[in-house]
């Protein structure tokens, strides 16, 4: 036995995750090379041994032989050691022939050489077999492309009589768990080829049916099948079975093919009975503590690919009070797999949670699940809960089902403890009382100390409402009125408020017997009402405050700023005035005008907005508004007025109040509107066809700097002109832009004036079609044309 050595790593490529890898694809097929090579080694050793028992040779002898017939028959080695271990029986039979082995030769040397073809590369197969259930699945891998075979199944014949089921495949897990084991029954075809010794070939599915009983899932699948004793001594213990779905008779080479693969497992099988070491099967210890443990248990011994990879898990003990989701218990379960009987587990939290057991060491436990499948075309659903340990390099898993009584009641627990409710009941015949837990921690009591009975249940209550609950039960107990009632009752985490409903059973006479019923807690529910109450108590006074206050500086706007009912005429000018309060809110705003002829003849134009509402806010506004007049009427400049209405607001009660405005002076003489502006919105003039804003003079909003600057401007207007002053609520909407606003007042002018309906109306109608979140005052000066 060779290998090539290990060579050291280079420092600077030991990190290079390719060198390592490649290292590792060595390593592995090493191991591969010499697992292969010592199963193969154990192979013709057995070889060597039948035939140094049969014929009494030495062990070198036996090897030449075994050579010898490979050669002849063109076979390999490992071929002729596979055919000599399932052609010779044990012990031998006393003619001095055998009959099998001979057979098989012939057939080999025959003109049949692609036999001995499939019954070497079924051999090479077997060296990596290791339980009855892999050999059936890798004889169901060789015979399906050579027979048309559908499934194949190995039975064991009990010694109690009837046959057991050693391995299977292409069968549902559900079959095999219900033919599992079958008793010692006249036409059953694999029995009958056990005690016979000889094949069963049913090949006529109507006749077939007359003489035996068949295993079909479902009806009818399989058309054809044969069943042919390996040979294992005086006298045969397993069956194979070969099934098909197709409706034919085996040909003769399919035949003979059979008859030598039933020979080739012989010795396969007889490999499984005892271990080179002649030591006792690993797993017998751990069978023999779990037959003396209740509960379920499985003891797991996972498979594992070439690369070291855990595939599946096969069962190798199981306690006797296991049982899984097909009704299969205890020794039943021994010799499956997993991912073949439970295949909905690959991929789960379960199959995760085996891997991190047999990796970390670490016990698994699960959270309770529920596993789907179906059998006999019939969903079943359990529910577990299961502990994974390792043992030894296998795991040890237990279980717990949970029955629907369980979940039942973990259900109910689960109803009260979320609704904050518990049931009791109270027997009136025998005085017996039964309380569930979540009762006791609704009432504050102990559970320790018991239910309290009926009559005396209204002294755990408050006193305003101990005379309610005493009225309620005893019209419950004689007339069996039901009831539901809120009452109170004094705990160590203070007063709570509960609820009680119940209900009395009656005897056919209608006299009570027993009373159902439960209490709740509703102290959260009753605090969160009694809060929103308190809160609606609050705005109700609130609005009423507010809409006590809006009345009153409705009224005190209304006479400090009183309307024209219709255009007036100032210094030559038609003025028209519009104010309307905001629509959402309570509380009035700030916006004002003037519009007033001075002593000269000419005219002052004014308007503001102070920022706030309420009675403070028209306050404001109607100092604002008396001041700039008498300024302004006394001589002050407009700019020397805004600059004075500063300090005032600066000096006022609340010094954090601003305002905006526009004051202008109309001369009519020279037809010039002299104004000034403090972050007002600027004035839209229209003349002709033209619509365009007035480019403002500097000046900021009022209040905002102890030094502002205000500087004044001058418009000479022209006969047919409009001029709008207006405030930013006419403009404004929310999300919006100034920029889009004033734009959109623009539009409007100007197509109301391709229109002709160039009236104020008109433009509030169509700007203002929403609801008005804030108040609007517009002043519309016109000059009068020519031919007015």
């Amino acid at each position: 036995m060779t290998s090539d050595p290990a060579l050291p790593l280079d420092p600077d490529t030991a990190a290079d995750p390719a060198a390592l890898a490649r290292a590792v694809a060595r390593q592995r097929a090493e191991l591969e090379r010499l697992r292969d090579e010592a199963a193969t080694t154990a192979v013709v050793e057995r070889a060597k041994g039948a035939l140094m028992a049969a014929d009494g040779r030495s062990a070198d002898a036996a090897h030449h032989e075994l050579v010898r017939r490979a050669r002849t028959g063109d076979r390999t080695l490992l071929e002729e050691c596979w055919l000599t271990l399932g052609a010779l029986e044990q012990p031998r039979r006393e003619s001095g022939g055998n009959p099998d082995r001979d057979a098989l030769r012939s057939a080999a040397a025959s003109g049949t050489g692609d036999i001995a073809d499939v019954l070497g590369a079924v051999g090479r197969d077997l060296v990596r077999v290791g339980s009855p259930q892999e050999l059936a699945a890798c004889l169901l891998r060789h015979l399906t492309p050579e027979t048309g075979a559908d499934a194949v199944m190995l039975y064991e014949r009990l010694p109690e009589g009837g046959i057991e089921l050693l391995g299977h495949a292409g069968i549902a897990p559900t079959f095999a768990a219900q033919w599992h084991r079958i008793p010692p029954l006249t036409g059953v075809a694999p029995l009958e080829a056990l005690t016979e010794g000889e094949p069963r070939w049913l090949e006529d599915l109507a006749k077939d049916r007359e003489h035996y009983l068949l295993v079909d899932d479902p009806p009818d699948r399989w058309r054809s099948r044969a069943w042919l004793p390996v040979p294992g001594g005086s006298a045969s213990k397993v069956a194979l079975g070969v099934l098909r779905g197709e409706e034919r008779p085996f040909t003769s080479r399919e035949r003979r093919l059979l008859r030598a693969v039933a020979r080739l497992c012989a010795g396969r099988l007889r490999a499984f009975d005892a271990r080179p070491d002649g030591h006792d099967d690993g797993p017998q210890p751990v069978q023999s503590v779990l037959d003396a443990l209740p509960g379920a248990a499985i003891l797991l011994c996972p498979m594992r690919s070439a690369s070291g990879e855990v595939e599946d898990y096969r069962i190798e003990a199981a306690a006797p009070e296991a049982v899984d989701v097909f009704g299969r218990t205890g020794q039943d379960m021994v010799g499956s797999r997993i991912l073949e009987s439970y295949p909905s587990v690959a991929g789960e939290a379960l199959w995760d949670g085996y891997l991190q057991a047999l990796t970390t060491k670490v016990p698994f436990e699960s959270e309770p699940f529920a596993y789907h499948d179906t059998v006999d075309g019939v969903p079943v659903t359990a529910t577990y809960s299961v502990r994974a340990a390792p043992l030894d390099g296998g795991l040890l898993v237990t279980w717990l089902r949970h029955d629907p009584a369980e979940l039942q009641e973990q259900r109910l627990a689960d109803v009260q403890r979320l609704g904050n409710l518990g049931w009791a009941n109270w027997n009136l015949a025998t005085g017996e009382s039964a309380w569930s837990a979540q009762t006791y921690a609704v009432l504050g009591l102990d559970p320790a100390a018991g239910p309290v009975p009926l009559d005396r249940l209204p002294r755990l209550v408050a006193a305003d409402d101990t005379d309610t609950l005493t009225r309620a039960i005893t019209e419950l107990t004689t007339t069996a009125t039901p009831f539901d009632l809120p009452f109170r009752v004094h705990t160590e985490r203070g007063v709570r408020h509960l609820r009680i409903v119940a209900e009395a059973v009656t005897e056919p006479d209608g006299t009570p017997v027993e009373v159902h019923g439960f209490v709740q807690d509703l102290t959260a529910q009753r605090s969160a009402e009694l809060a929103l109450v308190e809160s609606e108590r609050a705005m109700l006074l609130q609005r009423g405050v507010l809409q006590a206050e809006r009345a009153l500086a409705g009224r005190l706007q209304h006479a400090l700023l009183p309307l024209p009912r219709k255009p007036v005429r100032l210094a030559g000018l038609r003025v028209e005035v519009a104010y309307l309060p905001a629509q959402s809110g309570i509380q009035v705003g700030g916006d004002w005008f003037s519009a007033i002829e001075l002593p000269d003849d000419q005219a002052l134009f004014v308007v503001g907005d102070v920022a706030g509402h309420g009675i403070d806010a028209v306050a404001t506004m109607a100092q604002l508004r008396f001041t700039a007049k008498g300024m302004v009427s006394t001589g002050s400049s407009l700019a020397g007025a805004l600059a004075r209405l500063n300090q005032l607001l600066l000096h006022s009660r609340d010094a954090l109040t601003t305002a905006t405005m526009i004051l202008a002076r109309y001369d009519p003489r020279t037809r010039v509107l002299s104004w000034t502006q403090a972050g007002h919105p600027p004035p839209l003039l229209v003349r002709g066809t033209e619509v365009r804003y007035v480019t403002r003079p500097r000046g900021i909003l009022l209040g905002a700097s102890a030094e502002p600057v205000f500087e004044s401007a001058e418009l000479r207007l022209e006969p047919g002109d409009r001029l709008l002053l207006y405030t930013d609520g006419l403009v404004e909407r929310p999300g919006e832009s100034l920029d889009t606003a004033l734009s959109r007042l623009a539009a409007t002018v100007r197509a109301q004036g391709r229109e002709g309906a160039g009236s104020l109306d008109a433009l509030l109608a169509s700007l203002l079609a929403d609801e008005r979140r804030d108040d609007v005052c517009v002043v519309d000066v016109r000059v009068p044309s020519a031919e007015e």
